[in-house]
C-alpha cells in the first residue's frame, strides 16, 4: 500500500476492495504515472528485486526458520524497507528468492510493521469475501479472490518471541495472500481458468509497458 494508506477503520466498514494486496493504491492515492520522480524511482528499484512469474522459487515451499539471530532480524528489516519502497502492504521472503518461512506486512497507515515467522493459521472464519488482489510477482494482474474474512494465526517475530494475531478485513487478506506465497501458491491458482487466461494477457501487456505495472 502507498504512503497514502487508509487509516485502520474503527467506526467505518472494513476496507473491502484492496486494489492490490501488495502494491495497493487507495482511491485518493496518485496513480503510478503521477508519483513524484524520487518515489517512482524507489518503487521501480524495489520492484526489480522481486521475483516475477516464471521464476521457480515462487513455486517452492519455504522452509521453517530454526535460527533466530541478527541476520534474520536484518533480513526482516530489509524486507520491510523494500515493501515500503514498493508502496506495498505485504511481502513474503520467497518473493525475494529466500526460502525462509517469513513474511512482513503493514495493512494500515497507523500500524507498526509486523514480522511473522513460521506462520500457521489456527482458525479461519467460514464467512468468506471476494475482493480484488494484485501481486508484486504478477505485474499488471488484478483478480477477484475469495478468502476468509477473519482468522487467527500464530508464529514468532524476528527475535523468536511467540506471536498470536487475530485479524479481519484487509489485514486477514494480506496474511492469507503472503502465506500462500510461502506455500508456493499464487493468486492465479485461486481463480477460474478463464480468469487466469485474462490475467496472463494483462501480465504480458504490463511487461510490454513495465512503468504501468
Amino acid at each position: 500500500m502507498s504512503e497514502q494508506q487508509t487509516p485502520r477503520p474503527e467506526d467505518e466498514e472494513p476496507h473491502s476492495r484492496p486494489d492490490d494486496v501488495e502494491v495497493e493504491a487507495e482511491g485518493d492515492a496518485p496513480a503510478v504515472e503521477e508519483l513524484d520522480p524520487e518515489t517512482r524511482a524507489r518503487r521501480d528499484a524495489a520492484l526489480r528485486r522481486v521475483r516475477k512469474f516464471g521464476d521457480p522459487v515462487l513455486r517452492a515451499v519455504a522452509l521453517p526458520v530454526e535460527r533466530f539471530d541478527e541476520r534474520l532480524q536484518r533480513e526482516a528489516e530489509q524486507m520491510g524497507e523494500l515493501m515500503h519502497d514498493a508502496l506495498g502492504v505485504g511481502l513474503a521472503a520467497t518473493q525475494l528468492g529466500v526460502l525462509h518461512r517469513m513474511l512482513v506486512y503493514k495493512a494500515y497507515v497507523d500500524d507498526e510493521l509486523t514480522v511473522l515467522v513460521n506462520p500457521e493459521i489456527e482458525w479461519a472464519s467460514e464467512e468468506r469475501e471476494v475482493a480484488e488482489e494484485g501481486c508484486l510477482s504478477l505485474p499488471g494482474v488484478h483478480v477477484e479472490v475469495e478468502r476468509s474474512v477473519s482468522l487467527r494465526v500464530r508464529g514468532r517475530d524476528a527475535r523468536g518471541e511467540p506471536l498470536q494475531i487475530e485479524a479481519e478485513g484487509l489485514e486477514a487478506r494480506v496474511i492469507q495472500h503472503e502465506i500462500d506465497h510461502l506455500d508456493g501458491r499464487l493468486v492465479l491458482d485461486r481463480i477460474p481458468k478463464q480468469a487466469r487466461k485474462e490475467a496472463m494477457r494483462a501480465m504480458r501487456e504490463a511487461q510490454r509497458t513495465p512503468s504501468a505495472a
